[in-house]
């Protein structure tokens, strides 16, 4: 007869709390559960520090502004015992890359073509977590990725994946296709192992990236990834990289799409991630007729609005401006007249891209004569 120890007592009711919650987040929908300690991430600081210090995060200034938060999970909450990671799939059932090849159509990043992944993640987390305590002592505290939590050091720390050269989790059964949610836990839970990386001498990732985005593996400079620019960047897009975007019009998959892991990967079971068949590939003509009202309504429920009309119209005339397409002549031009100085300087750069010097002299004639905006003015004197 075996007698247990309260050390092994103690151990077996970690264990089964563990697997409680596991099962929980799973049948949540959850594809992924993985656990670590708050400590898990000793480098975080002096990674974020130098990301900070070489200006990478471009404008996002609230990734300062929470710097120590971010860096340490005890400092966001000084309770914190054990990190739960869940991830959940949100494979395409399509190539990403596919539409880039249709130049009158935009190219929508996967995770964006149906609801807002933060409102799905999120509410399963509360379930979850309001379930798993329910059962057991101590608290909770939910987190998606609009809190500041390093969730893909953590999800690697956990054993979920490894942090590929492209910066973002990569997981041998899901690919780069897994988005991330964590509980935080009062209570003590025996940690998983974490991943090596299984990145190799592969570079697929770093190569696809239009702009160079990545000074070198595993590091990447904001200020040049079309994710940023087309959905964090509020201003103009710089002049260098307007060719480069092609008709990507929100957010970037290439890096993603190119890693060979994805092999694996399967497309979500969760109906609200699969893409809705009129955001897989929207035609730019569609898309340069909304006004801010028919915008709103199409985008309802989508990350998407978020950004607004100014800066997705924005996004959409560079696309148009890139296609050589002469059918969209005619909306472009009739967006030099729009109240916003972001589409109308935007708008003579795409007519530049598709019209004869004379013609665009014609059109500078017309529109420029009682043009007083800074942006709008650099753009026509580009013209000469």
């Amino acid at each position: 007869m075996v007698t247990l120890t309260s050390d092994d007592k103690e151990t077996a009711k970690k264990l089964k709390l563990k697997n409680l919650l596991a099962e929980e987040a799973r049948a949540a929908g959850f594809d992924v559960v993985a656990f670590t300690h708050p400590g898990s991430i000793p480098q975080a600081p002096v990674r974020l520090r130098e990301f900070i210090d070489n200006g990478y995060h471009a404008d996002m200034d609230w990734m300062e502004e929470t710097e120590e938060r971010r860096a340490n999970p005890q400092t966001l909450w000084s309770e914190v015992r054990t990190i739960v990671m869940l991830g959940m799939n949100y494979g395409p059932e399509h190539d990403p890359m596919e539409v880039l090849k249709h130049k009158d159509r935009g190219a929508i990043s996967v995770y964006a073509q149906n609801r807002d992944y933060h409102d799905i993640i999120k509410g399963k987390l509360k379930h979850v977590a309001s379930r798993f305590i329910a059962r057991a002592s101590g608290a909770v505290k939910v987190f998606v990725d609009t809190a500041p939590v390093m969730e893909k050091p953590l999800a690697a720390a956990a054993g979920m994946g490894w942090q590929g050269k492209h910066t973002n989790l990569v997981s041998r059964d899901y690919g780069s296709w897994l988005f991330l949610g964590s509980i935080f836990i009062t209570l003590d839970l025996p940690p998983d192992e974490p991943n090596r990386s299984n990145c190799g001498s592969c570079r697929a990732c770093l190569d696809v990236c239009p702009t160079n985005a990545f000074p070198e593996p595993f590091k990447i400079d904001a200020r040049r990834c079309i994710s940023y620019l087309t959905i964090e960047n509020k201003g103009p897009i710089p002049h260098e990289f307007r060719e480069k975007i092609g008709n990507h019009i929100y957010g970037c998959d290439d890096c993603l799409s190119a890693c060979p892991w994805n092999k694996f990967a399967v497309s979500a079971q969760e109906i609200k991630l699969r893409a809705r068949e009129d955001l897989r590939s929207p035609s730019l003509q569609f898309l340069l007729s909304l006004d801010d009202a028919e915008f709103r309504t199409f985008f309802s429920g989508s990350p998407i609005k978020r950004i607004g009309r100014n800066r997705f119209l924005r996004n959409v005339l560079i696309a148009a401006g890139n296609s050589g397409d002469q059918q969209f002549v005619k909306p472009l031009e009739e967006h030099l007249n729009d109240p916003e100085p972001l589409v109308r300087g935007t708008s003579v750069w795409a007519l530049r891209q598709l019209l004869s010097a004379d013609k665009i002299t014609q059109l500078q004639q017309r529109y420029a004569k009682d043009e007083t905006d800074p942006y709008v003015l650099d753009e026509w004197n580009r013209c000469q």
